[in-house]
């Protein structure tokens, strides 16, 4: 799969697309946790870095639509913004997967 700005993601196989929906599952997943243990989500923090699961993959939290906090580097996951990983997946302050 290739990402290239705010653009769609194109698939090579279909694994790799059962895969990006099991990783969204998890960042899902990972979002509620944060929740449900009082923490604020408003400022869009990067929860998973990288995605244990799959190290080349964040997660992080973004607004839809985006807003200018979601551009601060210090909300953002390290390794994408360090060129590490070049994958993500972001879900809303209230756990709701980004397409």
């Amino acid at each position: 799969m290739f990402i290239t700005g705010c653009g769609k993601a194109e698939y090579n196989t279909s694994s790799e697309v059962k895969n990006e929906n099991t990783l969204t599952d998890i960042c899902i997943q990972a979002c509620k946790d944060a929740l449900s243990q009082g923490k604020n989500l408003d400022n869009g923090p990067c929860l998973l870095n990288p995605i244990k699961d799959n190290p080349k993959w964040v997660c992080d939290i973004a607004h839809n639509p985006r807003t200018s906090i979601d551009n601060i580097q210090e909300n953002q996951c390290s390794s994408f913004r360090e060129g590490k990983v070049n994958r993500f997946i972001e879900v809303t302050p209230d756990c709701k997967s980004i397409i």
